[in-house]
């Protein structure tokens, strides 16, 4: 699927990847590939990626906000104070605070 994740500064990551993990307003849900047609609200915390199948991602091109997990390069966090999201058609759009 596609993630793209949008602050009011700049796009912080557009990329296609496995999964993505939200902060959602009542708890933390994953998103794959082909999930639901979706639209939530996000609260304070880390969006996760897995970017297992992206081993052509390079690091020192990522946006200052992205960073990669200390355990799993692979794995990508993002700190959100609040957001909204919208997922159809396997592209998820995060507006991100």
């Amino acid at each position: 699927m596609y993630l793209e994740i949008v602050s009011p500064e700049a796009t912080l990551f557009s990329s296609e990847v496995d999964s993505v993990v939200v902060p959602g307003v009542n708890g933390e849900f994953e998103m794959l590939k082909d999930h639901a047609p979706i639209v939530s609200i996000l609260k304070e915390g880390t969006i996760r990626i897995n970017t297992h199948t992206q081993s052509h991602l390079v690091f020192d091109e990522l946006h200052a906000d992205v960073v990669p997990h200390n355990d799993d390069k692979k794995v990508l966090t993002v700190n959100i104070n609040s957001g909204t999201i919208e997922m159809k058609d396997n592209k998820l759009i995060i507006l991100a605070d």
